[in-house]
């Protein structure tokens, strides 16, 4: 499996469980998810975007990093600019870092779509702000999840979900069928060994991490 962590322009608090997820990862930068990289050790091999979220200073500073340049009117985001060459490159397993928060709902909104369309292509996704995690859920057998017990999550539907079933929770679920905008699997709480399944349609699990340390 080969990993590429993307940086992406939203918020990022490093901590040890996220050092641990990008350990060894190849790592490209999409325009000012470069500011990041200091904050987690990390070296881009590559840089990419139009620079329109980056001060000319901070282009100076990091100029030694190779640089992959787009005009600013594009059909592209420069996060799914960075995640295509990272699949050119061979990336199996991507880590979407800063995917949330940020002055950009929309983008926040985008990278939870984004990961939900690369898992069905048969990545491996994980988008992460450090104290919040998102996994894309497609249907199959029950995947499980290591957070801890007290770990907040919700289940985030794209469609109607058929067939949900939730365990080690303090609300669990069996064989539901869940319509789309619904906020029955909104704010539930890990009790021990975190599974989820589904039938059918599209979601994404949000964990909400406690502090470490």
């Amino acid at each position: 499996m080969t990993t590429f962590t993307i940086l992406l322009g939203g918020e990022l608090v490093a901590t040890p469980r996220l050092s641990a997820q990008i350990a060894g990862s190849r790592v490209i930068a999409a325009d000012s998810g470069i500011l990041h990289a200091a904050a987690l050790g990390l070296a881009p091999e590559l840089w990419a975007g139009d620079f329109d979220s980056v001060t000319k200073e901070e282009r100076a500073a990091f100029g030694h990093i190779p640089q992959m340049e787009f005009p600013s009117e594009k059909d592209m985001t420069d996060g799914e600019l960075a995640i295509d060459e990272a699949i050119r490159r061979g990336a199996t397993r991507l880590v979407m870092a800063g995917a949330f928060g940020g002055a950009r709902a929309d983008h926040a909104y985008l990278h939870l779509a984004a990961a939900v369309s690369l898992s069905e292509r048969g990545l491996d996704v994980l988008l992460t702000s450090g104290n919040q995690e998102g996994v894309p859920l497609m249907a199959g057998p029950p995947a499980t999840f290591d957070y801890a017990p007290g770990t907040l999550f919700s289940v985030v539907g794209f469609t109607d979900i058929a067939g949900l079933t939730i365990s080690g929770v303090r609300w669990p679920l069996t064989d539901r069928q869940v319509p789309f905008g619904s906020s029955l699997t909104i704010s539930n709480i890990v009790t021990g060994r975190l599974e989820v399944a589904l039938a059918g349609g599209r979601a994404v699990l949000v964990a909400h991490l406690p502090a470490e340390g």
